[in-house]
């Protein structure tokens, strides 16, 4: 779970955010702040993983506040002006959103953050996890146990053994929250863990339990690799 904070001067700006970050589990926003200042202050008494960021606002702006501020989380700009971009980066802020942000958009950004964070982490345990949203609840899933992964509209079937949960998110947020090295697409509607993985042929992959999957014909190499 990534702690955020929201910065912006103006208040449909922190509903935008908030209503996009419902669609990922693993985001929850910790905490609102109007202006720079408020965030200095609430950030001496609170952490989080990452803000989202505001530029112009009122006696203190947005890159003033990164200049003068201590052990950085990660940071998205959001901001209606594209001429602070390359600034931005020289902060080395994460992403840079032009507003009106759209969800798409918004969900590219927080796949950076995502993989900053498996890159900062230098010893990943021996049982990694992950949270999805199943239903209104939010669940804990141990990586190793996923079979494979399958795409079902707005939603994705996650498969453990026998056991299907219907996760809240699609094919493509939830691949984006786990490692490259360990599950490959291999079809349109379906990821699998490699490690389960038992056989392959013309059409098909076999997993351990004799589940076979559908293989896509412009995945057939990632597999031929593989073996």
């Amino acid at each position: 779970m990534l702690k955020a904070l929201i910065i912006d001067d103006e208040p449909l700006a922190h509903e935008v955010i908030k209503h996009h970050i419902r669609k990922h589990p693993d985001i929850e926003v910790a905490g609102h702040c109007f202006h720079a200042t408020e965030a200095l202050h609430w950030l001496a008494e609170h952490s989080v993983d990452l803000i989202f960021l505001d530029i112009n606002m009122p006696v203190l702006t947005g890159m003033e506040m990164l200049r003068v501020l201590h052990n950085k989380p990660q940071v998205i700009i959001v901001s209606a002006y594209q001429e602070y971009a390359l600034e931005g980066y020289e902060l080395d802020v994460t992403d840079y959103l032009v507003k009106p942000v759209s969800e798409a958009r918004l969900s590219q950004a927080l796949d950076k953050v995502r993989k900053r964070c498996q890159k900062s982490i230098p010893n990943a345990p021996s049982n990694p996890s992950i949270v999805v949203k199943v239903d209104r609840e939010k669940r804990k899933i141990d990586i190793n146990s996923i079979l494979y992964l399958e795409a079902y509209g707005n939603y994705v079937k996650l498969w453990q053994n026998d056991t299907m949960l219907l996760v809240n998110s699609t094919l493509k947020q939830l691949v984006a929250e786990l490692p490259d090295e360990q599950f490959i697409q291999v079809h349109k509607s379906f990821v699998v863990n490699t490690a389960v993985v038992i056989g392959v042929d013309s059409e098909h992959i076999r997993l351990k339990g004799e589940k076979r999957i559908k293989l896509g014909k412009v995945y057939k190499q990632t597999l031929n690799d593989l073996f």
